[in-house]
């Protein structure tokens, strides 16, 4: 999902990385195992992870970051509208990009990527961020992984609206609405009630993991650091609960994926700016790289994971090359595919929208 990138935050940069790329190994694994099954090819996807606690993930680094890059505005007059103006623009171009892409080819090749439109009601949901169900219930856009951006706008949309507010307060404010939602949610879960759909959408427990990643973004301002060792314990506890969680969890998502994935964003969040020590700093250089364009990863790599499958299934490669290749190159090639895209063609499509939005201010990288 889309961030600010956090220059001197390196070590949430490769979180993010580590996310995009959790959230994309699960679904080429996805594709392999289906290939490996057609082609009569032995295949277990690794379990070593839940890989869709990426999103998890993604969504406590939102809130943390957020909170953290839009310090300078609070109290600063029209900040919401500034804010909400610039996460429009890092945001929007990219998913409508994605989303156009994915409608031609559901139309140009029907059952590649899956289905078309809904009709023209639908479809405007999908653009607009808008809760929208589909004709079998769920609750998904056309481009199905834009629920996560369904979740980010709703974020943003309170945030902006408590950014006024002082720094405490506001944060206060995004966790007191979240609380308020996932109340309303559970409390009409267990009395059998029917929520209309964006409520019931919003009103999901993840949303509290916007709110713990904004809590970590104000105790990071008070001033709480860890050291490196408090920072590994968190880290190694949050990967080994997320791998105790699996895929199939018995606890609520936000417990049993979003509480790992708060640890592993304090740990990288609460130590001190910067690398620990600059002369290794080049070893999370590449890490960084792909956690600048974590975004581009998560919109694109449907795509290039479903035609790599295409072409190795046209060619008769599974065989040769086996399911564990085919999956390393999916993989492999996403992530080239998404640096590419974010330089060629996400930077200078925020760089535009930015320009469009705010001409007449100096806009920051939030």
């Amino acid at each position: 999902m889309s961030q600010a990138r956090p220059t001197s935050l390196p070590l949430i940069q490769v979180l993010r990385a580590l996310a995009a790329v959790m959230v994309a190994a699960g679904h080429a694994q996805f594709e392999v195992a289906g290939l490996a099954a057609r082609a009569g090819l032995p295949f277990a996807p690794a379990a070593w992870l839940p890989w869709p606690a990426g999103v998890d993930v993604f969504f406590v680094i939102s809130g943390f970051i957020i909170v953290h890059a839009a310090a300078p505005l609070h109290g600063r007059p029209g900040a919401g509208r500034v804010f909400l103006a610039h996460r429009i623009a890092r945001v929007v171009p990219l998913y409508w990009l994605a989303t156009t892409l994915y409608l031609a080819l559901s139309w140009l090749r029907p059952g590649l990527l899956g289905a078309g439109g809904e009709g023209t009601g639908y479809l405007a949901a999908s653009y607009l961020f808008w809760p929208t169900a589909r004709a079998d219930g769920t609750v998904q856009p056309l481009y199905s992984l834009g629920w996560t951006l369904n979740y980010e706008m709703a974020f943003y949309v309170v945030f902006a609206l408590v950014l006024p507010w002082g720094r405490r307060p506001a944060v206060a404010g995004v966790a007191a609405i979240f609380a308020g939602f996932a109340l309303v949610g559970t409390l009409a879960a267990r009395g059998g009630a029917a929520l209309p759909v964006p409520l019931a959408f919003w009103s999901d427990p993840i949303v509290l993991e916007f709110a713990c990643g904004a809590g970590l973004a104000l105790a990071r301002q008070e001033g709480l650091r860890l050291q490196a060792l408090p920072r590994l314990a968190l880290a190694g506890a949050g990967l080994a609960l997320l791998s105790l969680a699996g895929e199939g969890p018995s606890l609520p998502r936000c417990l049993a994926w979003g509480g790992p994935a708060v640890l592993l964003v304090a740990a990288a969040a609460l130590g001190p700016s910067g690398p620990a020590d600059p002369r290794r700093a080049h070893l999370l250089r590449p890490a960084i790289l792909l956690g600048d364009a974590s975004y581009a990863l998560y919109l694109a790599h449907p795509f290039v994971v479903r035609g790599v499958r295409v072409v190795v299934e046209a060619t008769g490669l599974a065989a040769r090359l086996g399911p564990g290749p085919v999956a390393v190159a999916m993989l492999a090639l996403a992530g080239l595919a998404a640096i590419v895209l974010h330089r060629m063609i996400e930077r200078p499509l925020t760089r535009a929208a930015r320009a469009l939005l705010e001409p007449k201010r100096a806009v920051n990288k939030l």
